[in-house]
């Protein structure tokens, strides 16, 4: 994808991260935890013209789960509230068991989609995210046996080469999708620069996502829609609007970029054109 799709006007997906993988409602009031309340951040959400909701799951005390049960109680809430959006679960985590990662996989029916972390990661002082590439591959074969579409979630450079990799160890159905991800600690630095190298570096014919972290979650998916990418906002990367400002909702964050995409001509994908795009 590159700057010839955006003057091609190929359409865009947007995804919104509704509720946050580590933070809660202590960063603000307005993340939805609850199945009830990311069932309808997502119907507001696929209102405002998201076509993915990439959701996480927590216990009723607030705590991070990966359980399958409540993921299925999320799933049932997104599908009450909204009418065709692509769910799309997490299975990244710190400090989780292996086989815990796989539980979001197992929701009946399956999430279309999936996040697969591509690597290690510090999360804190103490703490690091393995993503060792025995849990990538093993996520991968049961994403592939349940007929999930993996999201390949690549947060430094390092990341892109295990993308090209796995791409050596086993075969990913059409197109590759990942999710170019840039701001502190172990991220990719974000600078337009990186940006650019990070599109330069990934596999031919990927499809790519961009996500920016706290204030560079605008600008970064400004790029991405002038170089033909796919574009990530939502309360799990940033919680402000603006500076001092905290976003009021998922949606408000939605409805911004996608103003920015029609002002320059790229359309917004519906959930059918989405389906369409990804290969799901």
């Amino acid at each position: 994808m590159t700057y010839q799709e955006f003057l091609a006007g190929e359409p865009v997906v947007v995804t919104a991260a509704l509720t946050g993988g580590v933070h809660g409602k202590e960063t603000t009031p307005h993340l939805p935890e609850t199945p009830e309340e990311i069932g309808k951040a997502a119907a507001e959400a696929e209102a405002a013209g998201a076509a993915v909701v990439h959701v996480h799951a927590r216990r009723p005390n607030g705590e991070r789960t990966f359980a399958t049960e409540r993921f299925q109680e999320i799933d049932d809430a997104i599908r009450r509230y909204a009418d065709d959006v692509i769910i799309q679960h997490s299975t990244g985590g710190t400090g989780a068991p292996d086989e815990d990662r796989h539980f979001p996989l197992r929701t009946d029916p399956a999430p279309e989609m999936a996040s697969l972390d591509m690597g290690p990661l510090n999360r804190y002082d103490h703490l690091t995210s393995e993503n060792t590439r025995g849990l990538v591959d093993s996520l991968h074969e049961e994403m592939v046996e349940r007929g999930i579409k993996p999201e390949l979630e690549v947060f430094n450079d390092g990341h892109l080469n295990e993308v090209h990799g796995l791409l050596e160890r086993r075969d990913l159905a059409d197109p590759v999708y990942a999710t170019l991800i840039f701001g502190p600690g172990t991220l990719t630095p974000p600078r337009p620069r990186n940006f650019l190298n990070a599109v330069d570096n990934l596999p031919e014919g990927a499809l790519f996502n961009t996500l920016g972290f706290g204030r560079h979650q605008l600008p970064f998916a400004t790029m991405g829609l002038l170089f033909g990418g796919n574009v990530r906002v939502g309360l799990e990367d940033n919680v402000y609007y603006r500076r001092g400002e905290l976003a009021e909702s998922n949606a408000q964050l939605v409805e911004r970029v996608v103003r920015v995409a029609e002002e320059l001509g790229r359309e917004v994908a519906t959930p059918a054109q989405a389906r369409e795009i990804l290969g799901l």
